[in-house]
């Protein structure tokens, strides 16, 4: 049996050539068509191809190939991502391995009259790796996507924390959506960034378009509040809406250390903006 294994694979590695130029047989016109306009040279899609079966070949012949697999694996979806295939593309071609691999091995049943427990053995070897690279593929597919979120994400969120200046040393960050740990830091770091920029000696902090202020974003606008003074920055607060007072003064929340207007238009009056 073990002789029948190491026949296979070494035949598999003699050949890695003409199984790779088979696999464009058994795939379809259009998925072939696909990767040929991504642009992913045809001759490194070659390459890596006779990497692989040379990889299942090792296999069966008794080496231990799962970290060169894993490998071969995330080069080759990097290099994917790189020329925009789809992950459904990428798998697709992998998967034409097996096909490819099988119809080899089916010819070299016929002329060696190989029983059926010697394939068996040759499935349990090679469909595991071939099953493993497809799993590496899309674990490294949905990082890049992750990343892609985060990149986005941040983009949005430091858009969301607008500051402006409406007159000399003074400017407004007019806060809209729910503050978590993460948002209220971010709003510290642009405040303070901002506020160092601009020159800014007060700062109008709106929170009217936050639905809910309880104990956690509550300390959340204390810590920003914080840092902008013992950066030289005044904050006045301004928007805390009827009901949400009454939610402060429920949850026995303290803001008498903090300036607090009605709204942004008594702030502003009180700055000596009138209408004229």
């Amino acid at each position: 049996m073990k002789e029948e294994l190491h026949y296979i694979g070494n035949k598999i590695q003699e050949n890695a050539r003409q199984i790779t130029l088979n696999i464009p047989n058994v795939q379809d016109t259009q998925h072939t068509q696909q990767l040929d306009k991504s642009g992913f040279p045809l001759t490194e899609r070659m390459a890596y191809r006779d990497e692989l079966i040379g990889y299942l070949g090792q296999a069966l012949c008794g080496e231990s190939v799962n970290e060169q697999v894993e490998n071969w694996s995330i080069k080759i979806s990097k290099r994917a991502i790189q020329f925009n295939v789809p992950l459904c593309q990428c798998l697709r071609a992998i998967a034409a391995y097996r096909t490819a691999l099988w119809n080899t091995l089916t010819e070299e049943l016929h002329k060696n009259n190989f029983s059926a427990i010697t394939m068996l053995d040759v499935s349990k070897i090679i469909d595991p790796l071939i099953d493993k690279a497809c799993g590496v593929t899309g674990n490294v597919y949905e990082n890049h996507s992750n990343e892609l979120m985060e990149i986005a994400y941040s983009a949005l969120e430091e858009l969301s924390v607008p500051v402006v200046p409406i007159a000399d040393g003074i400017a407004v960050i007019p806060l809209v959506g729910a503050v978590d740990t993460r948002r209220a830091s971010l709003i510290m770091e642009i405040a303070l960034q901002e506020g160092a920029r601009l020159n800014v000696e007060h700062m109008i902090l709106d929170v009217s378009g936050v639905p809910i202020i309880d104990t956690m974003v509550a300390d959340q606008i204390f810590k920003i509040v914080n840092a902008l003074k013992l950066s030289g920055i005044d904050t006045v607060l301004t928007g805390i809406r009827p009901e949400i007072a009454q939610t402060i003064m429920s949850l026995g929340l303290d803001f008498n250390a903090v300036t607090t207007k009605f709204n942004m238009k008594q702030a502003l009056h009180d700055f000596g903006f009138r209408k004229q």
